[in-house]
């Protein structure tokens, strides 16, 4: 029995469940509109990076209703960002790991979905798996993107490097006070 071919671009994600089967690839980061708006272009060396996705359709059998359809996706990236600190390009390495659980409507979704470790979504009847990755990279990005250490000095006052870090203000307010006693 040959397994049909599925499209990840139109994924029919009940018959994808039901057979099993599994799909993987990888995606340029140009092809994702979104997330492309947020990486650094320049001084991103190297060969243009790539999105190494996997997903897994299963079908998980009720007793006494339909079967549950699944999506297990796994997606790994290396997306060149701009340190918030030093300004400086880096790249922030991404690892997807993440079930959706497909249900009938809204209500059902929302009621689940409080309660549920792992995401639910609307079973529809075509699934574009290059979207739903995009959004799911875009959740994982972190929200301040830096690096461990810089590679550069940080702080640069009028193009010269700033010796020390500015007094408190509440130094002399420290040394008033210990005057007076």
């Amino acid at each position: 029995m040959k397994l049909r071919d599925f499209d990840p671009r139109r994924l029919d994600m009940r018959e994808f469940a039901k057979a099993g089967a599994e799909l993987s690839g990888e995606w340029p980061l140009s092809g994702f509109e979104r997330l492309r708006e947020l990486l650094a272009t320049e001084g991103a060396d190297g060969p243009p990076q790539a999105v190494r996705w996997t997903a897994q359709g299963e079908s998980v059998p009720v007793r006494g209703g339909v079967p549950q359809v699944w999506l297990h996706l796994r997606a790994d990236a290396a997306l060149p960002l701009r340190c918030q600190r030093c300004l400086q390009p880096l790249l922030e390495p991404l690892h997807v790991v993440r079930d959706f659980q497909f249900v009938a409507d809204e209500a059902a979704a929302e009621s689940l979905d409080n309660e549920a470790e792992h995401e639910v979504l609307v079973l529809a009847r075509e699934l574009d798996l290059h979207e739903l990755l995009e959004d799911e990279l875009l959740l994982d990005l972190p929200l301040v993107p830096r690096h461990e250490t810089c590679p550069q000095p940080l702080v640069v006052v009028d193009g010269e490097q700033a010796a020390e870090p500015a007094a408190s203000p509440f130094a002399a307010l420290a040394a008033l006070r210990r005057g007076q006693s």
